[in-house]
């Protein structure tokens, strides 16, 4: 008999693997199904950057183990599109670390920071990685409510003292996943007096950064004077650029923080692909009208589908980032993605996955064609939703 330890038992079921056994199932029996639930780009990746995949992976210098730490060339390519993309100056040599895409770095940081029974603060509803990344470090994640009343930012004035004063590690995200809520830098501002008053460390995930809508643009919370003092923000090629299958991504920001994380790295991995660097110094230092034409996509996307659910009745808002609509919905949210599968074929992710306080919605990404949406949206019109 297998005993499986006390941390994973612990651990919820992953909400993407049961989505898509459920996806599966319904395949078999012939639906044509429209996936609206996991936020896995559907467009290609730039063809410069699988050229340079290409080139690099003929390379036999890029076949050895590589460096813990990522190729230096990569990690001057990702500060310097910090600076020009975010207008943040970085070392490449000790505040850029190469991760094996964000998900990964974002699971470790715990491990190098949290003792057994330590706090985390973890936003709910949030992308699943920080619950459990803080849960197999055996910490205790405590819940930071995103609610609707406050923009779905956290409170951070509702933090217990207690709490605070105990905390080692705090998870933001914005643009967020899976709210696609935004942040102002006033907000980051108050983050880093919180952090510095009760010392935590603050992990910034900027994944969706450059995933904006109408002339907005996202802030780095490195913009703010101090968050470097304090933390750390992980970002991730795979929204970018279209990259979720090739594992590339970066942390950047306080060395101390950042030498921990690459503590732990250099102890569970080892490193990046090298080839991989090299198309990733390809996505950041190429042209940039790849990621401009892509939200264009996004952003017809996004229109079609909100007219759709407005129509409908659903008392949805047009968010200015990420490629997710996060729709209110009456009554149970499992109930009505399960009746939107089974009833319609369509597949969106009910908020409860996400944490506690996001039941009641139900998030959509837009990852199929507008044809797609728009017939979407038309099956859900015959079920009188």
């Amino acid at each position: 008999m297998v005993i499986y330890a006390d941390r994973i038992n612990s651990l919820p079921p992953y909400l993407f693997a049961a989505i898509d056994k459920a996806k599966g199932e319904m395949m078999r029996k012939g639906v044509d199904v429209i996936d609206l639930s996991i936020g896995d780009p559907d467009l290609p990746t730039p063809s410069h950057i699988v050229e340079a995949m290409r080139k690099a992976v003929g390379n036999p210098t890029r076949h050895r183990y590589p460096s813990y730490e990522g190729m230096l060339s990569f990690r001057k390519a990702a500060s310097a599109w910090y600076k020009k993309t975010m207008n943040v100056d970085l070392n490449p040599e000790n505040e850029v670390l190469t991760l094996i895409g964000s998900k990964e770095g974002l699971a470790h940081i715990p491990l190098g920071f949290l003792n057994p029974g330590d706090i985390s603060l973890v936003p709910d509803p949030a992308y699943p990685v920080y619950n459990i990344g803080s849960i197999l470090a055996d910490g205790k994640p405590f819940k930071m409510p995103l609610l609707s009343e406050n923009d779905f930012l956290p409170d951070l004035d509702t933090i217990p003292a207690r709490i605070a004063r105990k905390a080692k590690i705090m998870f933001i995200n914005y643009p967020n996943n899976p709210t696609s809520a935004i942040a102002s830098i006033r907000f980051f501002e108050d983050v880093v007096d919180f952090a510095n008053e009760n010392e935590i460390i603050v992990i910034h995930d900027n994944a969706y950064s450059e995933m904006t809508h109408d002339g907005y643009k996202a802030p780095s919370f490195l913009n703010v004077n101090g968050a470097n003092d304090v933390g750390i923000e992980v970002h991730s090629l795979s929204k970018t650029y279209n990259m979720t299958g090739w594992r590339i991504g970066f942390a950047v920001g306080n060395p101390e923080i950042l030498a921990g994380l690459g503590k732990v790295k250099t102890n569970v991995d080892s490193g990046a692909f090298e080839a991989v660097q090299d198309a990733g110094i390809a996505a950041l230092t190429g042209q940039q009208e790849c990621v401009h034409n892509m939200n264009k996509i996004y952003t017809e996307r996004r229109d079609a589908l909100i007219a759709g659910l407005k129509r409908l009745g659903l008392p949805v808002k047009k968010p200015k980032a990420t490629f997710y609509v996060w729709v209110p919905i009456n009554g149970d949210a499992s109930d009505f993605a399960k009746m939107l599968l089974e009833k319609a074929g369509i597949v969106a992710t009910p908020g409860i996955g996400f944490g506690e306080f996001g039941e009641g919605y139900v998030r959509f990404a837009l990852t199929q064609s507008v044809a797609r949406i728009n017939e979407a949206v038309e099956r859900m019109h015959k079920l009188d939703i």
